[in-house]
């Protein structure tokens, strides 16, 4: 082999940041030493890694190719070194993204058995709506997502993790919260506030209703939760948001949960990878221990 893990760790480095300064901060290397690494490289290889748009440089088709087996050896080099120094097997760190309600709800706990059973193992979280958690797996910025719903991409694999309800809610002193059952008829006259496009409680919410209803009055739209929730407990709005997020408010009497026998929005929320992504020890752990923990405490929906 003529190529040396510093010449991948280098290109891998651009990849991320698109930039050669950028790439030489991160691994504490001289810019022109970044430089000089990532010519070899493709010289050594006979083919182009990047090109130029603008002031960045985007991966060619052969960098796309370079890209997931580059991870991987870098990856397998780093648990080789920490498993001979640390006698740690399981650890380094893993790159997490999350939608909201399993950030809030579910996230903090496994962290903490992860933590406790696998001391050795650094869990870095980012917290984004559901496409961009998908987005940032496919883009290297998560080793693995947790979403809300389905996703259909042939370049991610998926696993159900445990199941989720949606909730259409009110105030206690909204018309609706006194009645029986809500027709679809008056969720059509209401005004609505919900989570942003792209989210997927809107997604998995629009694909119930508007096979019902064509035109929802949707008056505003927002990406924070605690921002919907209580716009709708002191207004006059409707919303559709999962049990985890309006249970508490509910018991306290500040919402109410609306009879709509129509709508039974169930989804999964679900782990996700690259599919072309090699055997990743810290991945499997976080999944096992996700689905052992479901077991021993197990979600009412």
């Amino acid at each position: 082999m003529r190529y040396s893990l510093k010449q991948l760790a280098v290109f891998d480095a651009v990849a991320d940041s698109g930039s050669v300064s950028q790439a030489a901060e991160m691994l504490s290397l001289t810019q022109s030493a970044t430089s000089m690494s990532l010519s070899q490289l493709e010289k050594m290889l006979g083919r182009p890694l990047f090109e130029r748009k603008g002031k960045r440089l985007i991966l060619t088709h052969w960098g796309s190719w370079l890209r997931p087996k580059a991870k991987r050896l870098l990856r397998d080099a780093k648990q080789i070194e920490t498993g001979f120094y640390d006698q740690h097997l399981l650890s380094g760190e893993i790159r997490l993204g999350a939608s909201q309600t399993p950030a809030e709800h579910l996230i903090p706990d496994l962290i903490s058995i992860i933590d406790n059973d696998f001391p050795e193992i650094r869990i870095s979280l980012g917290v984004q709506s559901t496409s961009s958690v998908i987005s940032g797996v496919l883009d290297y910025r998560y080793d693995l997502g947790i979403i809300e719903g389905r996703v259909d991409d042939n370049r991610l694999h998926q696993e159900p993790w445990c199941t989720d309800h949606l909730m259409i809610v009110s105030s206690a002193h909204h018309p609706f919260a006194k009645r029986e059952r809500v027709s679809m008829a008056q969720l059509e006259q209401a005004k609505w506030v919900l989570r942003e496009h792209g989210s997927g409680t809107r997604t998995a919410f629009e694909s119930a209703i508007y096979d019902h209803i064509a035109d929802l009055d949707v008056w505003r739209e927002y990406e924070h939760i605690p921002v919907i929730r209580r716009m709708v407990a002191n207004g006059p709005y409707l919303t559709c948001l999962p049990y985890l997020d309006v249970e508490r408010y509910i018991e306290a009497g500040k919402l109410v949960a609306l009879n709509v026998p129509e709508l039974n929005i169930a989804r999964s929320l679900s782990f996700v990878w690259r599919a072309d992504m090699a055997e990743n020890p810290l991945v499997d752990c976080i999944k096992r221990e996700g689905i052992r923990m479901m077991k021993r405490h197990p979600m009412v929906m």
